[in-house]
């Protein structure tokens, strides 16, 4: 089977998209992001700045109703079965690295798939927001519990799962030890996928 589809999730701040980015450089795999944005836009026609900003804003109860009895779905909703449609066919076209978007609620049928979740304290990951990303909210620990918010409302919104629970999840590593360490753990447990799933449908078969 060889080197799975990846799916990356992560709190905010946390350096997920670091992270997946450098690991699909390591392993010489696609890396798929914001790229999914300009694909949607292709798709769908719709601007990447609109879908930018409606992507992760979850329809409300009145405003779904209202839609529905105009019998179309919200553009969020639509926009997420663009997205989805997308993400299965990157992943149907061999091994690559997903962030974000639900990718791996959206894949869970696949036998190669290996999801993974990117965490850390909040204060690192406040820092680490207001160096990189040259953030300057006044209380930057509020902006980033907000921004864990509203992906915690996207993915709980379109998935059966709850976002960061490690169950979900075949791996949830802290990235308080760097980039470097998070990548060597995700690679070798990529290289290993196949083993892995060797052992497991051989004990299955026990």
């Amino acid at each position: 089977m060889g080197i799975p589809v990846i799916t990356i999730s992560r709190e905010y701040g946390s350096g997920g998209r670091a992270i997946g980015e450098r690991l699909a450089k390591e392993l010489g795999i696609p890396f798929f992001n914001k790229e999914l944005i300009l694909m949607a836009a292709k798709e769908s026609g719709l601007s990447e700045e609109y879908i930018k900003k409606t992507e992760q804003i979850k329809a409300t109860s009145f405003l779904y109703g209202l839609y529905m009895g105009a019998q179309q779905l919200p553009m969020n909703d639509q926009i997420f079965l663009v997205q989805s449609k997308i993400i299965r066919k990157v992943a149907e076209a061999g091994p690559c690295v997903i962030v974000g978007r639900c990718a791996d609620y959206v894949l869970r049928e696949r036998s190669d798939l290996l999801n993974v979740f990117i965490h850390a304290p909040l204060e690192f990951r406040a820092q680490r927001a207001k160096e990189k990303y040259e953030k300057d909210a006044n209380n930057m620990q509020d902006f980033v519990k907000k921004k864990d918010k509203q992906r915690a409302s996207f993915y709980n919104y379109f998935s059966q799962n709850k976002w960061g629970d490690a169950r979900n999840y075949h791996l949830s590593i802290s990235s308080t030890y760097g980039v470097d360490y998070a990548v060597a753990v995700i690679k070798g447990a990529a290289e290993a996928f196949d083993l892995a799933q060797t052992t497991a449908e051989e004990e299955q078969g026990d």
